[in-house]
């Protein structure tokens, strides 16, 4: 059995408080994983200091994350700066340099962040792809002053996950696209057994499934966490959502 923490837009609420809980949560997961907007700082803004979010989420043994638009920045020096002091994997298959074009003009290759991540737990191979909403797209007229591109997640999340399906037991998105676009993708592909989604900001009492596919999200602010318990040939056999504050 695999046992999964999953949350989601803390927009810095990421306290000690709120650490201590999940800490209790993560020594009964075999996996942790957060969907973005994790940090204090607005999509342009630039802190002056390493963000405390990066930090407990080290502490707590994040295995991976998803950039959500706050992690995100038009400038490298500023989305480095924004990045300062994260120690996990960061995963995002549609975002990329603006220049030099992607190889072969393929999407989801993850030029800025790995594309996905394969993990062994609890006896599985688990594999993590990442996707975010685009922030600056070849359309748009802010292309000029960015440094990258954002191309369209539902086709990057799809070619990543046909590469890794026969690799792994077990598929998770981990996305930060909103639960619409959640749904689009579990339409559109069923080679994921869980989406671990954010943005959109909402709470999911019970997951929804979409042909084979649990859907989850946590809402935001660090109310609230999620933990799931996954089996092959069962698929999620046990969903909660435990209160942090």
């Amino acid at each position: 059995m695999l046992r999964i923490l999953h949350t989601n837009d803390f927009h810095g609420a990421l306290n000690a408080g709120r650490e201590e809980k999940l800490r209790v949560l993560r020594r009964e997961c075999d996996v942790y994983f957060d969907c973005g907007d994790a940090i204090k700082s607005g999509n342009l803004a630039i802190p002056l200091k390493p963000e405390e979010a990066w930090r407990r989420l080290a502490e707590l043994g994040c295995t991976a994350s998803v950039p959500g638009n706050r992690e995100s920045h038009l400038i490298p020096a500023a989305l480095a700066k924004k990045l300062e002091g994260h120690r996990h994997p960061i995963l995002c298959a549609n975002w990329r340099l603006k220049s030099p074009p992607p190889k072969g003009g393929a999407i989801g290759r993850g030029e800025v962040f790995p594309g996905h991540l394969i993990v062994e737990a609890a006896g599985y191979k688990v594999g993590v792809v990442g996707v975010m909403v685009p922030m600056v797209t070849e359309r748009m007229a802010t292309q000029a002053a960015s440094a990258y591109l954002w191309d369209p997640p539902i086709p990057a999340a799809i070619a990543e996950a046909r590469e890794l399906r026969g690799q792994v037991d077990c598929l998770i998105a981990l996305t930060h696209i909103g639960l619409c676009q959640d749904r689009e993708l579990a339409t559109r592909c069923d080679l994921f057994d869980i989406i671990l989604g954010g943005h959109s900001h909402d709470v999911l009492a019970q997951p929804i499934v979409v042909g084979k596919t649990a859907i989850c999200q946590t809402g935001s602010h660090g109310r609230l966490a999620g933990r799931y318990e996954w089996e092959s040939g069962k698929g999620l056999v046990s969903y909660q959502l435990v209160r942090l504050a």
